[in-house]
């Protein structure tokens, strides 16, 4: 398994405000990694710096051998690394099948066909609601339906920042068996989560974030054992 993704030394402002001081990491091809910590460590930032809403002052980005720092976020989305946001940001005044049609504007007409197919039976519940309004579809349906987005892309990395947030605890368990089944089926997953237990629990390696630096790593397992780490974010 080679690297996918390998974040090195970045460093991103909010004007003044020195947000991710130094951060490095990687995702290798077949992994879920985790990046957890208490809300305002900078997990989000991350992804948004990854998929180039926002721009690091120094190191680089480097997905599938290529520097994709200074890349536009359409051409990094062409390139195969799809972030599903927090908060969903589905498209509330169209169906759920204009949705999922939005994910796949970069790609030509017949493969995006075949993964409309691969979505639905994925999602049997999106395909029920095809025509139907996505605004008016539950918060678990609209975080199924922003999931099915980013796949319509194809994505060689799927990146989620909090899937869970806001969702009751039985809509939090089938996410997160919605994300042990895209890994399972060969889909690479960087998962950014506040639902530390959770996250822990499908991560084959794992980051801690704290105020904008990574102050600790390791493997799922070895993470959801530490003391520290549960002291901090898993409550004993």
């Amino acid at each position: 398994m080679g690297e996918i993704l390998k974040v090195d030394n970045i460093n991103v402002y909010y004007g003044a405000i020195h947000a991710i001081k130094g951060v490095s990491f990687h995702v290798n091809e077949g992994e879920i990694v985790t990046l957890i910590g208490a809300n305002g460590a900078g997990k989000s930032t991350t992804l948004q710096t990854i998929s180039g809403l926002l721009r690091s002052r120094t190191g680089s980005v480097e997905f599938c051998g290529e520097n994709i720092s200074r890349l536009p976020p359409h051409k990094i989305v062409e390139r195969g690394l799809a972030q599903v946001p927090e908060g969903r940001r589905i498209f509330l005044q169209m169906t759920v099948q204009e949705n999922l049609e939005m994910g796949a504007f970069t790609r030509d007409g017949a493969s995006a066909a075949a993964d409309m197919g691969k979505v639905f039976a994925q999602f049997p519940r999106l395909e029920e609601r095809r025509r139907q309004i996505a605004g008016t579809l539950s918060g678990g349906e609209q975080q199924m339906l922003a999931i099915g987005r980013a796949l319509m892309s194809g994505p060689k990395l799927l990146m989620l920042d909090e899937p869970s947030m806001g969702l009751a605890p039985i809509l939090v368990e089938q996410i997160f068996d919605i994300i042990r089944t895209l890994h399972e089926n060969g889909t690479t997953i960087l998962l950014v989560e506040q639902n530390a237990q959770m996250a822990l629990s499908v991560a084959d390696r794992a980051y801690v974030m704290e105020t904008g630096t990574i102050s600790l790593s390791g493997t799922g397992t070895e993470l959801a054992e530490s003391d520290a780490v549960r002291k901090a974010y898993l409550g004993g």
